[in-house]
């Protein structure tokens, strides 16, 4: 596929960026309503999908599909995390699944025994050869509590269970509000699922899924919201996101306002109006309503250019700070204190630099980082940031940022 970059020019600092920007489908939405679709019997249609690459990866892997029902495509599923996500309903549905070890961003260890463990736990079988899994086994019922929340875990388990043989019960679940609208749908379309968007989700099996022109309506994506404000808090004068879901977003808006940010919320926008100073606050990520670990690297970006010291805490994953040598190189002063912690001082002159993304959101947070500084900034390796964010550029070039995107 032909590489790409993006090239910012800084603005110093200065909040000039106005205007409005509407928030896309939700990618971690997107992906698992793509891999539910193994569990219908007819066409499901889905509405509000964003242009992005995960979602052309999901598709290939779907297609693919149809020449080996059992089989995920190996180049696609191991440089692709969200593709475990179909193991589930390929392996309740056709009563097998083969798949290599899941790839996507470098963020630490993520294992996959909670998946294997809960396919074992309700009856099927696991065959491990190399760096391949094959799954096989009449799902039946069962009791499944999880050591530790995972998001993707749930979901895929969950949509397991809507074909298995009696009742699921996933305990210490994830909350993430792309679950219960996941859930929402696929009751909707037949399913038996109560609970969902609580830490305890039950799940009654039954015959394949039927949409019946119901479609899939892809809910507003919370991190690119969420991204999107960071941004206008930093350079913004007078930005307002809309189509959005402010409730989805509270962590983050209660930080920013304590930061001093100007924020007025309305159903469905997020407006950020030009202030004065901003003053430091500390940052612990948490599963959902806590802070995201997703909006981990742009808030490093919004620290350091706020008033004083404050540490960000990753409970989540322990590869997460990959980022932070490139914006100390950009003139951060960030210390990494162990694996899960930094501390940030600011406000800080960031400069132009050329940058390499190392995964979707750091590299979101290095236009974010790019935008504030002086001078251009080049940041390389576009397709990470594509993964997730459909048409960055052309979106925030509507706001007033000089971002363009060159071919490499």
């Amino acid at each position: 596929m032909p590489k790409s970059k993006f090239i910012v020019e800084g603005l110093a600092g200065a909040k000039t960026l106005r205007g409005s920007i509407a928030v896309g489908g939700a990618k971690n939405a997107v992906l698992k309503a793509l891999a539910a679709s193994v569990l219908f019997d007819d066409e499901m249609p889905l509405e509000r999908v964003p242009d992005i690459e995960d979602v052309k990866r999901m598709r290939e892997l779907l297609e693919s599909l149809k020449t080996d029902p059992t089989v995920l495509r190996r180049d696609i599923a191991e440089r692709m995390r969200a593709s475990v996500v179909l193991t589930g309903p390929v392996l309740a549905r056709r009563g097998s699944v083969t798949f290599p070890f899941p790839g996507g961003c470098v963020l630490g260890e993520r294992p996959i025994d909670l998946f294997l463990d809960g396919y074992k736990a309700m009856g099927a079988t696991v065959e491990e050869r190399g760096d391949l899994f094959t799954i096989s086994g009449k799902l039946k019922g069962a009791h499944i509590t999880f050591p530790f929340v995972s998001v993707t875990a749930t979901e895929t388990l969950m949509m397991a269970a809507t074909l298995a043989d009696g009742e699921t019960t996933l305990e210490n679940a994830a909350m993430e509000p792309e679950i219960p609208d996941l859930a929402y749908y696929l009751n909707e379309c037949g399913a038996n699922i109560k609970g969902a968007g609580s830490s305890v989700i039950t799940i009654t099996g039954g015959k394949p899924l039927r949409a019946n022109g119901i479609a899939y309506v892809t809910p507003p994506d919370r991190i690119e919201a969420g991204s999107f404000v960071i941004l206008a808090a930093l350079v913004g004068d007078g930005v307002t996101v809309t189509n959005c879901e402010p409730a989805h977003m509270q962590a983050l808006l209660t930080l920013l306002r304590r930061a001093g940010v100007n924020i007025e919320e309305g159903k469905d926008f997020v407006r950020v109006t030009k202030g004065g100073a901003y003053k430091s606050v500390a940052v612990r990520t948490h599963e959902y309503p806590g802070f995201p670990t997703d909006l981990q690297a742009p808030m490093a970006v919004f620290l350091s250019q706020a008033q004083g010291e404050a540490t960000i805490l990753e409970t989540i994953f322990d590869g997460r700070f990959r980022y932070v040598d490139d914006l100390i190189r950009m003139g951060a002063d960030i210390t990494v204190m162990n694996p899960h912690r930094i501390l940030i001082r600011g406000p800080r002159i960031l400069t132009d630099k050329r940058l390499e993304s190392p995964d979707l959101r750091a590299g979101l947070a290095y236009i974010l980082a790019a935008a504030v500084a002086e001078g251009t900034s080049t940041i390389e390796n576009a397709y990470t940031i594509d993964r997730g964010y459909e048409k960055i550029e052309l979106r925030l070039q509507k706001l007033g940022l000089n971002i363009k995107r060159e071919e490499v």
